[in-house]
């Protein structure tokens, strides 16, 4: 899932969160982490991560009678797929409306606007090497 667009619910934000802190791992070992802040059984997990994987969000192998989950995306991919659905159904595909309330509605230290120049310089330019993304800083989650 290279450049696809990918669109989590709230669900499978929090199994895709736990696999990313696991992986490899087994629905059980996620259902387990997932118990105490959800609630959930371990057929609502397993059915969550299957049909994450079907929809391409998860790689499942089968090792003797255990399935192994591992994550088919990345936290970048996942939160790209996150702002892209925000920025198309919250602001009509509208980039400026959306940054501004993002200014608006978070505390933005010197630092952070400074990045955010750099960011822009650099689209302007074309000097796609220090784009959002590319600058190695882990994604947060």
């Amino acid at each position: 899932m290279s450049k696809q667009t990918v669109e989590l619910t709230e669900s499978e934000w929090s199994v895709i969160k736990a696999v990313w802190e696991t992986e490899p791992c087994t629905a059980p070992v996620i259902q387990e982490k997932l118990f105490k802040p959800t609630g959930w059984h371990y057929s609502t997990v397993r059915t969550l991560m299957d049909r994450m994987v079907v929809k391409g969000v998860l790689k499942a192998k089968k090792e003797g009678k255990l399935t192994i989950y591992q994550s088919a995306v990345t936290r970048a991919q996942a939160q790209s797929g996150e702002l892209i659905y925000a920025l198309k159904h919250a602001f009509n595909g509208a980039l400026t409306p959306m940054v501004q309330c993002l200014l608006d509605t978070k505390d933005v230290s010197h630092a952070e606007l400074g990045e955010l120049k750099k960011i822009i310089a650099a689209y302007e330019s074309g000097n796609t090497a220090n784009r959002a993304g590319k600058t190695g800083r882990k994604g947060r989650s």
